[in-house]
């Protein structure tokens, strides 16, 4: 969402908003395995490339926002799917991750506060609404993921849990930055059907899904699929089974 913000940001910075209230009350059940993932994972699990310890890199968020099947964005199997995950596609003509299927997210701006504190997740609702539309007074956040980096953009990333407690309409709000909004299904994500490892030209080998007309791969898949694990939601898949990044449903 960077180059759109510069586009549009004036000289003088808005004053932070309040505290973003973080709770886990009124979860529902299913989604009480994510919780516990949150006040329990480390850094370590999630990802081995860690934030610098010289404090570099870009203090980024995203959000990983969880509905259950309102179908208010499409891509997935529609209304009464269950348990779903928002993911956005990115323009092809960014300059970074161009293309990809991607949490909603980015940089954190001065006006976000504090990267130790409310920043994160003021930046995740913040950049989920500048990009997908949604209404975040409907997103209830229960909690963030430790902070990963991902070297090739130099991001620190923290990831934000959400609840989509009250869905509202998505789709891209500029085309530009956000090529596709769509829904997808836990249970397909969780589907040994769909799951692979990707394989990059430089070598690069990880995990991906390969759903709604989608190959996600890369950070996202490497966050859903630790997800996945820790709560208890993975299922036996294929690893030796691989993809091209150039799949294509």
């Amino acid at each position: 969402m960077r180059e759109a913000q510069e586009k549009r940001r004036g000289s003088v910075a808005a004053p932070a908003a309040g505290p973003v209230a973080v709770t886990d009350q009124g979860l529902p059940d299913w989604l009480r395995p994510v919780a516990d993932v949150a006040s329990t994972v480390r850094a370590r699990q999630l990802s081995r490339f860690l934030p610098p310890s010289d404090g570099g890199g870009r203090q980024s968020a995203v959000l990983v926002l969880f509905g259950e099947g309102g179908g208010s964005a499409g891509g997935g199997s529609g209304a009464g799917a269950g348990p779903e995950l928002l993911l956005m596609e990115r323009s092809s003509s960014l300059r970074s991750h161009a293309g990809q299927p991607s949490f909603p997210g980015g940089a954190l701006d001065p006006e976000d506060g504090d990267p130790e504190g409310d920043g994160p997740l003021r930046a995740a609702l913040r950049e989920a609404e500048e990009e997908t539309g949604l209404d975040p007074s409907g997103v209830q956040v229960f909690g963030r993921l430790p902070r990963v980096y991902i070297p090739v953009s130099g991001f620190v990333v923290t990831p934000v849990l959400g609840w989509w407690r009250e869905p509202s309409p998505v789709a891209p709000v500029d085309p530009a930055e956000t090529a596709r909004v769509f829904t997808t299904p836990v249970a397909d994500l969780a589907d040994p059907a769909n799951r692979a490892t990707a394989r990059h030209p430089s070598g690069y080998r990880g995990p991906c899904f390969l759903v709604s007309d989608a190959l996600v791969w890369g950070f996202t898949a490497g966050i859903i699929d630790r997800i996945l694990h820790f709560a208890g939601w993975e299922r036996p898949w294929d690893t030796d089974r691989s993809v091209p990044l150039d799949w294509h449903a």
